[in-house]
């Protein structure tokens, strides 16, 4: 099994809909250690963090939301998830919303295990 660690970023977050930061490989488990959000805006913004996971192994998995219309102030940086883990497995898909149009940015921190 070969550990890889990846950076996957997302400019420009829109808020008519979530927006796909990362989809998980096919025969890969990634592991979610960290998640930046930055607020480029001169105001407050929302963001929502959602995990889609259609998994089926011994259990139903189904869509949650990790952070749901959670504020940022204007030109600071969230740290999401600091110090949890999530496991995403094949397929699973982390999407992010802002409330306000290209005011947020996402960084996201992985191991892709192979």
């Amino acid at each position: 099994m070969a550990n890889t660690f990846k950076l996957k970023t997302k400019a420009n977050i829109t808020n008519d809909t979530l927006n796909t930061v990362y989809t998980v490989p096919g025969s890969t488990t990634a592991i979610v250690l960290g998640l930046n959000l930055c607020n480029k805006s001169g105001s407050e913004i929302n963001a929502n963090v959602q995990v889609v996971s259609d998994t089926s192994d011994t259990e139903t998995n189904a869509t949650v939301l990790l952070l749901d219309e959670v504020p940022i102030p204007n030109s600071a940086t969230l740290e999401v998830l600091s110090g949890q883990k999530v496991v995403l497995q094949a397929t699973d898909v982390l999407k992010v919303q802002s409330s306000a149009n290209t005011a947020l940015d996402a960084a996201l921190s992985i191991m892709e295990i192979t």
